[in-house]
């Protein structure tokens, strides 16, 4: 049986009714003309497959043990049943009411007695449209996984009638590099396999180590901002409580790649630009207006081309973005300088090291979530903002087209915000979750909009006055 890595670990250990650690994905369909009766019922049906098609991770649990780590097992009573939801929705509006839905659904901690996935299939209101919400706990696998999978189940055409179950698109085995140990230094030997190996994973550790301490000291600057520095007095951060809300926003891929053209910056610069904007825009309406850049949490992906194995394999790394300005054109550019300066940072260590790093002050927030101490204590950053790739072409379930997709994270330790950038189909979108303590949440997701505006106009007069038409 495969063991647990220490982030999956600590993802099972750490969750609470307030802070549940699973990720989800909500995928939004229309029906194709002319659906058969019970359409969407029928369809899931073959969606989900046959029982005895169902394979790991969806039909294992997690089993601690005196002696030993603790390890995945199959669940011998595994039932369908438990898994998979149907609910009906009313109200005026598809969207608010599904939204409204998502939020209470994502809200849930999962039961640790059956394998911890979700699936829930979404109808009403509009007779043309339904939705599948995805959970799965994050001890299973990170949200590019997720994604992967949701995505290779799915058709290039809406003329393919045969139906792909997910669970025949899944990898033949677990992870067996990094998340097979709960020793931090084997973590870091595994992954090179060799003590020479090991000794450069330390070394890097302590170079990056070494390299914020200095900054602590204000001896240099580094593009990987120092932790646990963020300010601690905004709706952003606090002891994350229980109750979720979300919020969406979406931009036309077309204007993002002409910015990056015209400006030769990437699209992670092009999106944390307008994210920065609009937090900063909304902390202003909240009155928690803050003078210094904002630091957000960055996942780093540390898997290699071809690897589709289980389980999470990512550093994170902090990042202060722009110093306060009202030009957006200002903010880009100093963002894009710093992203650059990051990525430099970060391949000068071994992967091994990042997680490690990751795992270490993982550990530290953690805990202090766990003594509630959220309100307390600095938190390591102001929000965590995450980019996961999607398909560029739109994709199908059995005729009916994918319209829109975001995954649905879960959120850090302090954090009361997490956004998912995902592309697809000639969109950039942005998915927010937040606590319902936070307010304004939707006119958080109006501001990004305004925010890509004012890059526009910023840069290209013209080619806003284009987009507007």
């Amino acid at each position: 049986m495969a063991k647990l890595s220490v982030m999956d670990l600590a993802f099972f250990l750490t969750e609470t009714d307030a802070s549940p650690k699973h990720v989800g994905g909500l995928l939004m369909f229309r029906k194709p003309a002319k659906p058969v009766v019970n359409y969407v019922e029928k369809l899931v049906e073959e969606y989900a497959g046959n029982i005895d098609e169902i394979k790991a991770p969806f039909n294992q649990i997690i089993q601690f043990s005196t002696f030993s780590a603790p390890s995945w097992k199959c669940d011998v009573n595994f039932n369908i049943n438990n898994h998979i939801f149907y609910h009906t929705i009313d109200g005026d509006d598809f969207r608010e009411s599904l939204y409204e839905l998502i939020g209470t659904l994502h809200s849930v901690r999962m039961n640790r007695e059956r394998p911890m996935w979700e699936m829930h299939v979404i109808q009403g209101i509009d007779d043309q449209r339904f939705a599948i919400y995805t959970k799965l706990h994050h001890a299973y696998a990170d949200g590019v996984t997720m994604s992967s999978w949701l995505v290779n189940s799915l058709s290039k055409s809406a003329r393919t009638k045969s139906v792909t179950p997910i669970w025949s698109v899944l990898p033949q085995k677990r992870l067996q590099n990094t998340a097979d140990s709960i020793s931090i230094m084997k973590v870091m030997s595994q992954l090179g396999g060799r003590y020479g190996d090991y000794l450069k994973a330390f070394t890097g550790l302590t170079k990056l180590s070494a390299q914020l301490a200095l900054e602590t000291l204000n001896l240099t600057k580094n593009a990987v901002a120092v932790p646990f520095k963020a300010n601690s007095s905004t709706p952003l951060t606090g002891q994350v409580s229980a109750g979720r809300q979300i919020a969406t926003a979406a931009v036309d891929m077309q204007r993002v790649h002409r910015l990056r053209k015209l400006t030769r910056s990437t699209l992670n610069h092009i999106a944390l630009t307008c994210i920065d904007g609009a937090l900063h825009r909304y902390l202003q309406d909240c009155g928690a207006e803050i003078d210094e850049p904002i630091t957000i949490q960055m996942p780093v992906n540390l898997r290699k081309s071809g690897d589709d194995s289980f389980g999470n394999k990512i550093g994170i790394v902090l990042v202060e973005l722009a110093n306060k300005t009202t030009d957006p054109y200002e903010r880009l550019r100093e963002i894009g300088f710093t992203l650059r300066n990051v990525r430099y940072q970060i391949d000068g260590v071994p992967p091994a090291s990042v997680m490690a790093y990751t795992v270490l002050l993982g550990g530290v927030s953690l805990i202090g979530e766990a003594m509630k101490l959220g309100d307390v204590l600095p938190p390591l950053g102001n929000t965590l903002v995450s980019n996961v790739p999607g398909p560029p072409k739109a994709l199908y379930l059995k005729g009916a087209k994918l319209e829109e997709m975001y995954p649905i994270s879960a959120l850090t330790p302090s954090n009361h915000l997490n956004i998912t950038l995902y592309s697809y189909d000639g969109r950039l979108q942005f998915g927010l979750v937040a606590t319902t303590a936070m307010p304004k949440l939707d006119v958080l997701s109006d501001y990004l909009h305004d925010a890509f505006d004012d890059l526009e106009r910023a840069i290209s007069p013209s080619l806003n006055a284009k987009a507007q038409k």
